[in-house]
């Protein structure tokens, strides 16, 4: 269910990105405004990333099989890295078509570009509240790496409304403002294109970041009839899901038997209560002071 609703938020992203790309771009072009060409710019490296993501989380929800018994989770990671990496050649291309036309003199933009952008703050703004919500229900780094690209869109079209405005409002020599604005967008979209990184590449070395997860999983294990204890308790995350491994401690008396069936209730128990939970491997150590 939650793949689902992942893939329904990315074609959400896909379709309003080409909305919103189309309308800046002409509103750039008719207005005169370079800073609404660039947001357009990075709409439409939106509109390419979305369609990563969408790839990614379709072959992140296939099941596990024979070369891949941990499923195809990685393939989110990389639509991520992927996204980070429009995210910044779009900076980048923004900064430098803003430094160009700083340099060069040109008309100020129309007054009509500023009802434009005011429409596209609200919606963005509204849509990285809608994608950030289903990237922590569905447990997604990529979905999470799409809503920032909507909060990064509200953000450049506000420094592009207060570049137009400088310009409109302060008139002749302040021509290059929405310019300048562009330029400081740029730096704004390479800021959160590290904020997106930094988790993900955690993620993709397995680096033990999930204490409240593990602190919940020790909690559950103590609720299991026959389960003494908890000892080491590794946490990775796949895709959308996470595989445990847990060391629970029994009586070192009981059988195999009675250990194996203790060991298999204790996954049941933990994927019961925590649906993200794929998979369990419970490795069974003996309570010593039972064995006295």
């Amino acid at each position: 269910m939650s793949s689902k609703t992942a893939i329904r938020t990315s074609v959400f992203s896909i379709v309003g990105n080409i909305l919103f790309a189309v309308i800046k771009f002409v509103a750039g072009i008719l207005g005169n405004s370079y800073a609404l060409i660039a947001d357009a710019i990075e709409s439409s490296a939106d509109v390419l990333s979305s369609v990563l993501v969408l790839i990614g989380l379709k072959y992140s929800t296939k099941p596990a099989d024979e070369n891949h018994p941990y499923g195809h989770g990685r393939f989110e990671v990389i639509s991520t890295f992927a996204v980070i990496g429009f995210l910044v050649i779009s900076a980048t291309v923004i900064a430098y078509e803003s430094i160009v036309n700083i340099k060069t003199s040109h008309e100020s933009p129309k007054v009509f570009t500023l009802y434009v952008l005011g429409g596209i703050i609200l919606f963005k703004e509204l849509s990285y509240q809608y994608v950030i919500r289903k990237s922590t229900e569905t447990n997604s780094s990529s979905l999470k790496a799409d809503a920032w690209h909507h909060r990064s869109d509200a953000i450049t079209s506000v420094l592009a409304f207060a570049g137009i405005s400088i310009a409109v409002f302060m008139g002749k020599g302040y021509e290059s403002a929405d310019d300048w604005a562009a330029l400081i967008a740029s730096g704004i979209i390479i800021y959160n294109a590290y904020k997106i990184f930094r988790p993900v590449l955690r993620e993709i070395s397995d680096e033990q970041v999930y204490d409240d997860l593990i602190k919940e999983i020790r909690e559950i294990s103590l609720t299991v009839n026959g389960v003494v204890d908890t000892e080491k308790c590794h946490v990775r995350k796949m895709g959308m899901v996470y595989y445990v491994d847990l060391h629970m401690i029994v009586d070192g008396n009981i059988s195999v038997i009675e250990g194996h069936k203790i060991a298999h209730d204790l996954k049941d128990e933990i994927q019961r209560r925590i649906p993200q939970v794929a998979d369990v491997l419970v490795h069974t150590e003996p309570d010593r002071v039972t064995m006295l």
